[in-house]
């Protein structure tokens, strides 16, 4: 009892000096405790991810790689690995384990070294989102602090459920759900038990231990991990000798993207970092929604790249990438051969002797990988087929036909001659490009031509489709929103709107002949010509659009006048800085976007109505709650009450049109649905009849017109595209340049307004001129690919840019049924003579049905002695394959 006494008291007052202690630190260190109170609303770090409409992940943006997840979407192997290595006890202590903190202390004493830090879940926690992962004591009593007061405010499940999305786990992954996707690209649910006791080792030293960076070490601490599991019965011990053997399967991971669209992702980031900032927004876990559908926005590309290289095949191949062996020898005058940039010496390697297959691979893999197109080395050849191997392993033969249009390129003018046999075109140790098209293998090269496409619901400006070059990996500039160029020919239709706004009809006879106007102040004649230089004389101004008549272009702003001219095309969206004040506007002159070109034919498409286009659908948080969705001005259709024109009624047709229209009157159409309340009207630039006439004379530029055998057949500039869609309800409009620098072709169904534009990055540079192939005329005599290699003659809209345009719409249109743009009120349907517009009683071929402003229709009867016979004439001549193409 002597001593009993003194101990008790000595332990008594230890305990009191001991808990005084701890109250003056906590004191002490008290200013520096965060508040943990946020965590009640605690906001992880996760990157914003951009889908397409149709949910199809396009990119995702963020340093962090985080995958949120609940609690109970979480594998229960997963959570008893976690708490079997990291905190057995976890539901047992409140926040603090007093037998981790003594078990520590014992190790300390005995090694005097920190190898042991008895954090709880909630102290790693508390660690993670407070304080840094430095070993001193005072951080270890902060950590303490801090998550004895977690416990007090957070239950255990949000604790754990916070533990799981919080925790680092390699190479940016932060939170299990990331982890599993990086090392194995699949959800939690889908891990095997050896991959989930691989990442619940993570936490204690993800950068060293991850099966990536360290597979022998990984292999280590799974088993420690699995070892864990089976002392705490949470599995058997079959279950512990399988997947303690498993093979380390872990890879790096990209985030799963479904669909690759760089150009449409970069414009939604960067309109989500405008509007929240860098930071926030890739840190703020929001889920953005385009506009687009991943069905669609393939399509484009697809449509874009095979255009492309379309062109860059009919003007000529322009040789390998480099050689590895059997470079030929160069003669004095002639170019350098390409050389491969790589990082090592291949000079002690100039025989096919000298190569192995691991020896090409180590090539290749430093050649730019720009899909669709795959580097590889020609390792034989026969005759008329070439041997490759690819970056990928695989050996292929390229046959024939997917060699035969690499005739050498010369200039952009120049083409030398067909190539006859493999020889001519490559040879052994060659690193060239290879691409697929349509299941079949071809020698390639990357174009140096770009392109830009862009598709909108003309209802509501809602994007469609966008791509802004061939490759955004090559160059991220996107030609599509911010490539200001001049437009040509596309801004007829708008100017012929200003016409017919001051008084004309489609009907109105211009005078198709040259200009010749002197110009005082600078001493040279403007002499506007027509491409071809070819004239008609008096024309209908239907006829002018679909033949894209310049000098009528100009005479139209003339009788309009300039200045008003000018102003009217602003209606369309165009920005008026853009847009020269004087006469060459009419011919194209000015600079846009195809961004701008496509709103501008979608005041068109719609029935008169200036939408505002837009990428965004909705944005939602990382819970799935809906922040923000698009609400924009829609083209008001219930103003544009009509009957939809009978497409039979076409002026080449051969039925009784005067029957078909009787008909056609009499039918009573019901109109689509327009806006409802909740959706605000766009504002209306131009009258649903304007916009109706100026579509029709579209129409006719899309297709074959007249009849062959009466002599009044014409073919509009964009004729190609009726002749394959096999369509009657689109309309369109071509457009080049001068000296072919830019080329374009827009155009619509009532459904989707769509413009292609290609030229080159450097504006000086002209397209050229493609002469014939005939190994390709030689391999299908009998048809011709309308609209792939076989065009032939200078580049213009309706060669270089038309084939994106028909490739898409071929896609988009597949399933709509065929529906015509509705004839507005006020809009009549009236014979006339073909050759000077003046009504007529006649019926045969030498008249037309017309469509009309009320009240503007001829009030004046063609005289017989006026009325001109084209078949009598027989001026009419049937183009010739080589003009054709």
């Amino acid at each position: 009892m002597k001593f009993i006494k003194p101990l008790l008291l000595f332990v008594f007052l230890s305990g009191l000096l001991g808990c005084a202690a701890l109250v003056g630190i906590y004191f002490y260190i008290k200013p520096d405790l965060p508040s943990v109170t946020v965590l009640k609303d605690v906001r992880l770090q996760t990157p914003m991810q951009i889908y397409t409409n149709d949910g199809k992940l396009i990119s995702q943006y963020g340093v962090k790689r985080r995958i949120p997840v609940k609690l109970d979407e979480v594998p229960e192997q997963l959570i008893h690995a976690i708490l079997a290595t990291e905190d057995s006890r976890f539901y047992e202590h409140h926040g603090i384990d007093p037998i981790g903190i003594a078990r520590a202390a014992v190790s300390l004493l005995l090694t005097g070294e920190k190898k042991q830090g008895a954090s709880t879940l909630t102290m790693q926690l508390a660690r993670g989102f407070f304080l840094t992962r430095e070993k001193t004591y005072i951080r270890k009593v902060k950590e303490i602090f801090i998550a004895w007061h977690m416990e007090q405010v957070l239950t255990k499940e949000e604790i754990l459920e916070l533990y799981l999305n919080k925790v680092e786990l390699g190479h940016r992954s932060f939170g299990f759900g990331a982890a599993a996707q990086v090392y194995y690209g699949k959800p939690l649910t889908e891990l095997t038990l050896a991959q989930i006791a691989t990442i619940a080792g993570l936490p204690k030293a993800p950068s060293v231990l991850n099966p990536i960076s360290g597979p022998e070490r990984s292999v280590e601490r799974r088993r420690v991990v699995l070892l864990r599991m089976l002392d705490e019965n949470y599995i058997t011990q079959q279950e512990f000798e399988e997947a303690a053997s498993m093979p380390v399967t872990a890879k790096k991971h990209g985030a799963e993207i479904e669909v690759d669209a760089p150009y449409l992702a970069d414009i939604i980031y960067n309109e989500m970092v405008e509007i929240y900032g860098k930071e926030e927004a890739e840190t703020g876990g929001y889920q953005v929604y385009a506009t687009a559908t991943s069905d669609m926005q393939l399509a484009a590309q697809k449509a874009v790249v095979r255009n492309l290289h379309d062109y860059d095949e009919r003007h000529g191949y322009k040789g390998p990438l480099g050689y590895l062996f059997n470079a030929p020898e160069v003669n004095e005058g002639d170019d350098p051969l390409p050389t491969l940039n790589l990082s090592f010496d291949i000079s002690d390697k100039q025989t096919p002797s000298d190569w192995t297959e691991d020896g090409f691979l180590r090539v290749l893999r430093e050649v730019p990988y720009i899909k669709p197109l795959v580097p590889a080395v020609v390792t034989g050849m026969s005759e008329q087929s070439i041997t490759v191997f690819d970056v990928n392993g695989n050996t292929r033969t390229i046959e024939w036909a997917g060699l035969d249009w690499a005739r050498r390129y010369i200039t952009d003018f120049r083409q030398s001659n067909e190539p006859e046999v493999a020889a001519d075109i490559t040879q052994p140790g060659a690193v060239i490009y290879i691409r697929e098209q349509e299941g079949q293998w071809r020698i390639s090269q990357l174009p140096e031509v770009s392109g830009a496409f862009i598709a909108l619901n003309p209802k509501n400006g809602a994007v469609e489709a966008v791509v802004g070059g061939y490759s955004f990996y090559q160059s991220q500039f996107n030609r599509a929103t911010q490539a200001k160029r001049q437009v040509g020919s596309n801004i007829k239709p708008f100017v012929y709107s200003a016409a017919i706004d001051s008084g004309y009809t489609l009907a109105s006879i211009i005078n198709d002949a040259p200009i010749n106007q002197w110009n005082a102040a600078t001493g040279v004649a403007w002499r506007p010509q027509n491409s071809p230089a070819e004239y008609d004389g008096p024309i209908r101004m239907r006829k002018a659009l679909g033949k894209s008549k310049n000098v009528v272009s100009v005479r139209l702003l003339r009788g309009v006048g300039l200045r008003n001219t000018v102003d009217y095309l602003t209606r369309f969206g165009f920005d008026a800085d853009d847009i020269p004040l004087d006469e060459t506007v009419s011919l194209g002159s000015s600079s846009h976007t195809p961004l701008e070109v496509v709103r501008g034919m979608a005041v068109i498409a719609n029935g008169g109505y200036l939408v505002n286009p837009h990428f965004i659908s909705k944005v939602l948080d990382e819970n799935g709650t809906e922040l923000w969705k698009a609400n924009p001005v829609w083209a008001c259709e219930a103003c544009t009450k009509g009957v939809a024109p009978d497409n039979t009624l076409d002026e080449n047709e051969e039925a009784d049109i005067e029957a078909l229209l009787e008909a056609q009157l009499n039918q009573d159409v019901t109109l689509a649905e327009g806006p409802q309340e909740d959706k605000p009207i766009a504002p209306q630039v131009i009258t649903p009849q304007n916009a109706f006439l100026v579509a029709e004379m579209m129409r006719t530029a899309v297709r074959a017109n007249g009849n062959w055998n009466k002599k009044t057949y014409w073919l509009g500039t964009g004729w190609r595209a009726r002749n394959i869609l096999q369509r009657t309800d689109i309309a369109g409009k071509t457009g080049t340049t001068n000296d072919s620098r830019d080329t374009w072709f827009s155009g619509f169904h009532k459904d989707i307004v769509a413009t292609a534009w290609v030229g080159f990055d450097n504006m000086g540079r002209q397209l050229g001129r493609a002469t014939r192939n005939q190994n390709l005329v030689n391999r299908n005599p009998e048809k011709f690919n309308w609209i792939g290699n076989a065009l032939i003659g200078t580049e213009d809209g309706a060669k270089a840019a038309g084939p994106a345009w028909i490739r898409f719409m071929q896609y988009a249109l597949a399933d709509k049924p065929h529906s015509p743009m509705p004839v507005p009120e006020k809009i009549v349907r009236i014979r006339i003579d073909r050759t000077s517009g003046k009504l007529t009683r006649r019926t045969d071929h030498t008249t037309l049905f017309e469509y009309f402003l009320q009240g503007t229709e001829p009030k004046s009867y063609v005289r017989d002695d006026e009325v001109i016979d084209p078949a009598e004439k027989n001026t009419v001549t049937r183009p010739e394959p080589e003009e054709i193409f």
